[in-house]
């Protein structure tokens, strides 16, 4: 183990972060650790407690373009800590250079590189030009809604908007800067319930089954292309996740199926358009049912321009690699601040192992993340 003292001044914060239990939507004192380091620099701190949820948005400058480092204290929960080789808020570097602890990936080692890189940055430049801006939540892991959402609101409704925005979601795959997310795809969610008549097995022209009944419109479901993705995007994607009916007997026919499925959409296609077409489809096949949609979010994509431009820039000044754009994976709160005009990014460490027993990172990794978002800033900032 590395002992405190010896560390970065990344490393430390990200040390002090980890070991602070922030299970969402606790945040167990993060933000306000975070809050003392961002007065000094002379952030106008402004918390935002809404619901259970602890946000933050801090501000240093009054004038355009906006730049804001945008991320969350909080974590997935552990498991059982008896299945990890170490506590996982007992923070350490273990023999192969490892920074290993609950949240070293997602995000909290971000979240320290983000400080570290802004102290640096205003300590260079105490006059820079534009503004710069945190927007931290607890609850981006949970269910988002008095998160960064409800911040964005918040911001919305006095007219502040944020001109540039790196999240610090872990988008690296094999090093540290070799992917930048420039966008995500949309989520759009439904629980599907096709109604039936419950029934006797030996009868079943007293009963009507909702498991055969569904069947083929399922399959049309699952073997229907929606779009074919485009230059940023792959193809929409649907998928079943969960499936139930029955009472458990053999001999009875169930009176109802529940199916829940996901599409992950491009921008080749709007949520409206999915669930019109998949009304349609149910409607021809004759089912009885009811729907119940749940948009997680948008599609978003932020194209070449300045924050796209000055993180290649800085990721190859820094490292010496060609990084790529991608819009692969899951959603983040990306989602809640593109619609507003922002170009957004996520820009962070390898993801290897978030939301996995023993998570960890190259602790080294820290150090050249707090270079590259210090890089970006005097790209955009002072140059």
């Amino acid at each position: 183990m590395t002992f405190h003292q010896n560390l970065s001044p990344t490393l430390a914060l990200a040390f002090d972060l980890i070991s602070r239990p922030s299970v969402t939507p606790e945040d167990a004192g993060c933000l306000t650790l975070i809050s003392q380091r961002l007065a000094q620099l002379g952030f106008t701190l402004e918390p935002l407690r809404i619901g259970e949820v602890d946000n933050l948005w801090a501000r240093r400058g009054q004038q355009g373009p906006l730049f804001c480092f945008a991320g969350h204290t909080d974590v997935v929960p552990t498991g059982p800590e008896d299945h990890w080789s170490y506590p996982p808020f007992e923070p350490l570097i273990d023999s192969e250079g490892m920074l290993c602890g609950r949240g070293a990936a997602d995000m909290k080692g971000s979240l320290a590189a983000m400080v570290v890189a802004i102290e640096r940055f205003v300590t260079a430049h105490p006059d820079h030009p534009g503004s710069l801006a945190f927007l931290l939540t607890s609850d981006e892991e949970g269910p988002a809604v008095n998160g960064t959402k409800a911040v964005i609101q918040h911001l919305q409704e006095r007219q502040e908007s944020i001109d540039w925005c790196l999240v610090g979601e872990p988008s690296s795959t094999a090093q540290v800067g070799d992917v930048i997310k420039n966008g995500r795809r949309g989520s759009l969610g439904a629980t599907l319930t096709v109604k039936g008549i419950q029934g006797h097995v030996a009868y079943p022209h007293l009963a009507r089954n909702p498991i055969h009944q569904a069947a083929a419109a399922l399959d049309e479901l699952a073997h229907t292309e929606w779009d074919q993705g485009n230059d940023y995007f792959p193809p929409t994607s649907f998928q079943i996740s969960n499936i139930s009916g029955g009472t458990g007997a053999t001999n009875v026919i169930p009176g109802h199926l529940t199916v829940v499925f996901n599409f992950r959409f491009s921008t080749e296609v709007t949520a409206e358009i999915l669930k019109a077409r998949v009304e349609d489809m149910l409607q021809r096949h004759q089912l009885d049912y009811e729907l119940d949609w749940t948009l997680f979010g948008e599609p978003f994509l932020t194209e070449a321009g300045p924050l796209v431009d000055a993180a290649i820039h800085a990721i190859e000044h820094v490292t010496g690699i060609d990084t790529v754009l991608s819009t692969a994976g899951g959603t983040s709160d990306g989602r809640f601040i593109a619609p507003t005009g922002a170009q957004v990014i996520e820009l962070g460490p390898v993801n290897a192992t978030i939301h996995k027993v023993d998570e960890r990172i190259a602790a080294a990794d820290l150090d050249t993340l707090t270079d590259i978002y210090q890089q970006l800033l005097e790209q955009l900032l002072a140059s």
